[in-house]
């Protein structure tokens, strides 16, 4: 296996600056995400030779211009912009990459993190730097309405201070009502924000204070995104995929039949996470998502100790790795010609639609080998020409 290639569940490996810096202008890229930059890595054994290859194969998935990579300067500025603000890159399968997000569906390759002073109890770090040890906590996520009630408010807090001094670290979406209760009860005990956009555009600003506050006590604030990425509305379910991501279990306090937590709720029970709701007064609209929950199977939770009950029996877990590797495939492995590969790639787009596809449905209607369908659909990922939905599903952009 290459030095550079995503390797999580195994802590302790850490990336060179040059490997760094070519993880992160290949995430950094036009049409590169998660799953595509794990596809590449895997397929071509390292980021460097990843960035060689865009152009070539957008132009093979029909690209209608040249893919944008993003270049040196791009990269240096972004670092210089993390030096400023005391934060860092963490990638993942090194030591400090949240315990429980390497095990998703398409982990963030990157995090950028600012926290942590060693005021755990994990260590001691000095200011800048943040605590491996919190992201190794078992870690419980927090969520619900921003226009929250005074008892809504409350709940969230009282659950948030209980579980941690019950040893669990809090993650929740810095937003304002049920999120911020959550991060002011647990800054002492631990707790994570994750945000939107980039880490020096914090949403909203006037939590700039409490961000302060997390930070001071030994937590820390965290995003995917690019610095200077302002958030924008179809940025907020990629932050809550994260906030379930890195949770054992997501309790939503408050929230409306069409609230952003519900998104948080319905990653977690896509990643083989526990759901949690507290139920609230039929008369209240508020309360409507959560009682849905509640109906669907999510746990009932009306006090700290429910909670607390509840999560015992998980404490201990140890996530597994993320989804195995893709085959790899080159068309001068098996003699297969230029004319067989565009011959695969016209197979392929007909065996999709616009509506979500599994990859494996895809590989029987074809009668392709999985590789070649595997390459195939990573040459129209790059050229915009594919979406890819959760569970391993794929489709056309329209």
């Amino acid at each position: 296996m290459s030095e550079d290639r995503p390797r999580p569940g195994l802590p302790g490996v850490t990336l060179s600056d040059a490997q760094r810096r070519a993880w992160l202008r290949l995430i950094r890229s036009e049409n590169v995400g998660p799953v595509t930059f794990r596809a590449l890595v895997n397929h071509f054994g390292s980021a460097d030779k990843a960035l060689e290859a865009l152009p070539d194969l957008a132009r093979r998935g029909g690209a209608s211009g040249r893919i944008r990579i993003a270049g040196a300067a791009e990269i240096d500025r972004e670092l210089e912009a993390a030096h400023r603000l005391g934060a860092r890159f963490v990638a993942l399968g090194e030591p400090g990459y949240p315990r429980y997000l390497r095990a998703i569906e398409g982990p963030p390759p990157l995090l950028a993190v600012k926290g942590g002073t060693g005021r755990l109890g994990v260590g001691t770090q000095p200011p800048g730097l943040f605590d491996p040890g919190l992201f190794d906590r078992p870690t419980v996520a927090i969520v619900g309405a921003r226009n929250a009630s005074i008892t809504g408010r409350k709940f969230a807090g009282t659950l948030a201070r209980s579980i941690g001094e019950a040893g669990y670290a809090v993650v929740s979406g810095l937003a304002r009502g049920i999120d911020a209760a959550a991060h002011e009860a647990s800054t002492r005990t631990g707790t994570v924000g994750v945000m939107a956009g980039g880490l020096d555009r914090l949403y909203p600003p006037e939590h700039a204070d409490l961000v302060a506050a997390i930070i001071e006590d030994g937590g820390a604030v965290v995003s995917e995104m690019p610095f200077g990425w302002e958030p924008r509305a179809r940025d907020f379910p990629r932050r809550n995929r994260l906030i379930s991501g890195m949770a054992l279990g997501v309790v939503v306090v408050e929230a409306a039949a069409r609230s952003g937590s519900l998104h948080t709720a319905r990653f977690a029970a896509e990643q083989g996470r526990d759901v949690f709701a507290v139920p609230g007064s039929p008369l209240d609209p508020r309360a409507e998502g959560c009682n849905d929950l509640i109906r669907s199977g999510a746990t009932l939770i009306a006090s700290p100790d429910h909670l607390i009950e509840a999560l015992k029996p998980m404490a201990d877990w140890d996530p597994p790795e993320s989804s195995a590797s893709e085959p790899t495939y080159e068309p001068d492995d098996d003699g297969s010609s230029g004319r067989d590969m565009d011959r695969a790639r016209s197979l392929v787009v007909e065996a999709l639609g616009y509506t979500p596809t599994p990859v494996d449905d895809v590989i029987r209607a074809t009668s392709l080998h999985p590789a070649v369908v595997h390459l195939i659909l990573l040459e129209l990922d790059l050229a915009g020409r594919l979406e890819r939905h959760g569970s391993g599903m794929v489709g056309l952009i329209g």
